[in-house]
């Protein structure tokens, strides 16, 4: 069974978002097994200067390396990285996981967005949209394109 860890910046307070990562988490419990890691988010004031910005970077950077399963895939969610479609990402996720790297993490920064040191360390630099989501939304979005990745894979009728 494929292990797949989310890491986030930022934890979850508001109940929609809540409730909807619950949804599909216990959705995918038959498919994977699934981690979700919650790292604190750097305090920014109101208009940060690029130096403290790379600094809150730094700083949620060395808390996700300190966080990182051993082995496996790394995919960092960017802005920079490639987009895929559903069954584009489906295919990934098994390639991945016939090539051994059963153990899978994304990657989904803060308010910031993620270090340049993470996102040159991942085997995979996947963009959801060149539109910009709260980071909040962006982990509900993750878990529905995993979770209906799975549904691909299965042919199942979920994915029309």
């Amino acid at each position: 069974m494929q292990k797949i860890t989310i890491l986030c910046v930022g934890k979850l307070k508001e109940k929609f978002y809540l409730d909807a990562t619950a949804e599909y988490a216990k959705r995918l419990g038959r498919y994977c097994k699934l981690d979700i890691l919650e790292l604190p988010e750097s305090r920014l004031p109101e208009e940060p200067s690029p130096a403290q910005i790379q600094q809150a970077l730094d700083a949620e950077a060395a808390a996700i390396t300190a966080k990182l399963p051993k082995g496996g895939a790394l995919v960092a969610l960017c802005i920079e990285g490639t987009p895929c479609s559903s069954e584009e990402m489906s295919r990934k996720m098994q390639q991945l996981a016939v090539s051994g790297k059963t153990q899978l993490t994304f990657l989904i920064g803060g308010s910031v967005g993620l270090s340049e040191s993470l996102k040159r360390r991942a085997d995979w630099k996947l963009s959801m949209s060149p539109m910009t989501f709260p980071h909040h939304l962006a982990r509900v979005m993750l878990l529905e394109q995993i979770y209906r990745a799975f549904q691909i894979r299965q042919g199942t009728k979920y994915h029309k």
